[in-house]
């Protein structure tokens, strides 16, 4: 009888993309703590050659490979083009980053992504790169982030909403939208509805009605109006909040990550969420990186995630 072929062993975890300053980093950073509390081993992959100073532990880094001052200054580029020779870089090398991560087992891995639009709207190589890793055998979830203080401004978040659109056709993943910096969602102005009105994406026709009060866009309100039809005939974004802060904003993600990802399903989570919640976290959740692991997520005298699944 012939041997069989021993499939590889699926890896799971999230590719964490969005524009600048959306909290990508903070948010692998944040996810990374919070997860290994709950029990998952987690690698974090940084990809964005621009990163510098990194506040988490990180198990594979671009800069071993490439970084943007360099190709800035040995090109003359912008940070614009230099950001897209990058990654084109390391779709040539791809070799490198399948040595790297294959010396990882059984991990969860966040894969802490550059922060340029374009490259996940028009640019094919990170969404090449993200093809290869599923060859690879990971399952994987696009994680993209956008600044919740958009909400405030109609204008903004129906931009929001095309990029979010486009960046799902274009990645070609399991997507997952987030609205992080939750907490601080009022500070630029306050929320013309309610909240459930811009993470479900209700009727935008209010919107516009919002817009047409602006002199400025009077004059696109045809426009305006074909870029809502086109939003709600696709009917695929929606958001939900973070707040990386808080508890049970950081099990909201988790849940709708493992969900589209398939992670929940497998062997390697055999337990809810919410009794692992339970066991391994206190009520209290407060990220700030000054504090020890122990301090931010586990109260005193609360059972293991491990002694938690011998009593299930």
């Amino acid at each position: 009888m012939a041997a069989q072929t021993k499939m590889p062993s699926l890896r799971f975890g999230q590719v964490v993309i969005g524009p600048p300053g959306s909290g990508k980093t903070t948010y692998c950073q944040g996810m990374q703590e919070f997860l290994t509390q709950l029990g998952r081993k987690v690698v974090v992959v940084n990809l964005d050659p621009a990163n510098e100073g990194l506040p988490y532990p990180c198990a594979v880094d671009i800069a071993e490979l490439i970084t943007l001052d360099d190709v800035m200054e040995g090109l003359k580029l912008g940070p614009n083009g230099g950001l897209v020779y990058c990654m084109e870089y390391l779709e040539a090398n791809l070799d490198w980053l399948e040595e790297k991560v294959a010396k990882h087992r059984d991990c969860y891995f966040l894969f802490d992504c550059p922060g340029q639009v374009e490259l996940y709207t028009h640019q094919s190589s990170v969404k090449n790169i993200f093809a290869r890793l599923a060859q690879w055998s990971f399952r994987l979830t696009a994680v993209h982030l956008v600044d919740s203080h958009y909400c405030a401004d109609p204008a903004k978040f129906i931009s929001v909403l095309c990029t979010s659109l486009s960046t799902m056709l274009h990645v070609e993943l399991p997507h997952v939208n987030v609205l992080s910096k939750m907490d601080l969602v009022e500070q630029f102005g306050k929320l013309a509805f309610n909240l459930d009105y811009y993470t479900e994406v209700l009727d935008l026709s209010y919107l516009l009605g919002h817009l047409a009060e602006d002199p400025f866009f009077k004059k696109f309100k045809r426009l305006n109006e074909k870029l809502v039809e086109v939003i709600e005939d696709y009917s695929l974004v929606s958001f939900v909040p973070l707040n990386i802060q808080d508890k049970e904003s950081m099990v909201q993600v988790i849940r709708q990550v493992d969900k589209a990802n398939g992670y929940c399903f497998g062997d390697l989570e055999q337990r809810s969420l919410t009794a692992m919640m339970s066991a391994a976290v206190g009520a209290d959740f407060h990220f700030n990186s000054s504090l020890a692991v122990q301090e931010k997520y586990v109260q005193p005298g609360s059972k293991t995630v491990e002694a938690e699944v011998m009593d299930l």
